[in-house]
């Protein structure tokens, strides 16, 4: 597969091993808040936006959704690398954009400007850039573009999209909240809700107690997370991770946290909902970042400026 048009390596950052690295790609509209800009390619064109780009260069943009999580994500590798300076297991960001080269330099100069470690910026002219996430070895990829992100899951790649908000940046360690069915784990007892309605599902979860539940979009993702927040002890850990879920803990919880077991995927803290909203637990969290695949639960984060992602 021919690499992207334009791949800058950002020569200040430690390039990291894809195979044994995580490996999260954001577009530069998930990472930085480029609303402006982008109505106005919308309204003006590509060759104006080249035009207001190249002007404003040296302009920092300002910090957008996945921002916070980002910064938090070093926050990791650090510690990582104070305890053991020859790790190899660590976070690697990379930028994917549909920006050429020229108009890209801003992209690089506000990265620069925040000091985040990025160690890679594809430019890419095609219209699906999703095609270039396996040979980068990307294991989670945040896009604002809806089209993206369908097309990264379709792929095989955890994904998640990202709407533009006002984010209050938590502070360190890194905290990651997990919705549970169509996000962890498969939608099987999804459906059987949509079919059957709740008494159906409960049915079923009684009946498939002692069954792992199937594997969801994000799961490999979180496996990975899980295996770097294994490498510190329950106090010092740079990285919690939550599962908060619409399921209720007493007629659906068993087989989450049976799964879980199973997997060998550590969950700092699970909160079952029982169907009410999550917006209050979530500010309590304080997460940097929130998958969800229900907008209504999205809508309920941004409302407590909890920063969203949501799987489609």
């Amino acid at each position: 597969m021919a690499e992207p048009e334009s791949t800058v390596i950002n020569t200040n950052v430690k390039q990291k091993d894809p195979s044994t690295a995580l490996v999260i790609a954001v577009t530069t509209r998930a990472i930085f808040n480029l609303e402006e800009e982008h109505k106005l390619y919308l309204e003006k064109g590509k060759e104006e936006y080249t035009r207001h780009q190249q002007a404003n260069q040296d302009k920092p943009l300002p910090p957008g959704t996945a921002f916070a999580f980002i910064q938090a994500v070093q926050y990791v590798n650090k510690k990582i690398l104070e305890s053991n300076p020859a790790e190899r297991d660590l976070f690697d960001i990379l930028v994917l954009s549909n920006n050429s080269p020229e108009s890209g330099a801003r992209i690089i100069n506000s990265a620069k400007h925040y000091g985040l470690e990025i160690s890679k910026f594809c430019f890419v002219s095609d219209e699906d850039s999703t095609q270039y996430l396996k040979s980068h070895g990307v294991k989670l990829f945040l896009s604002a573009d809806r089209t993206d992100v369908c097309n990264a899951l379709r792929r095989g790649v955890s994904a998640a999209l990202v709407f533009q908000q006002e984010v209050q940046a938590p502070s360190t360690p890194l905290r990651v909240v997990f919705d549970g069915d169509a996000v962890l784990f498969s939608d099987e007892t999804d459906q059987i809700f949509q079919e059957q309605g709740l008494e159906g599902a409960l049915q079923y979860e009684r009946a498939m107690e002692a069954v792992p539940i199937g594997e969801g979009p994000l799961k490999a993702f979180a496996m990975h997370l899980g295996k770097m927040r294994k490498k510190f002890g329950q106090e010092k850990s740079p990285i919690r991770t939550y599962l908060v879920t619409a399921r209720s803990g007493r007629d659906m919880g068993i087989r989450a946290i049976k799964t879980l077991r199973e997997w060998g995927l550590p969950i700092d803290e699970a909160f079952f909902m029982d169907g009410a909203p999550k917006g209050p637990i979530l500010a309590q969290i304080q997460p940097h970042i929130f998958f969800d695949d229900g907008l209504h639960n999205i809508q309920g984060a941004q409302n407590v400026g909890v920063p969203s992602a949501w799987v489609p």
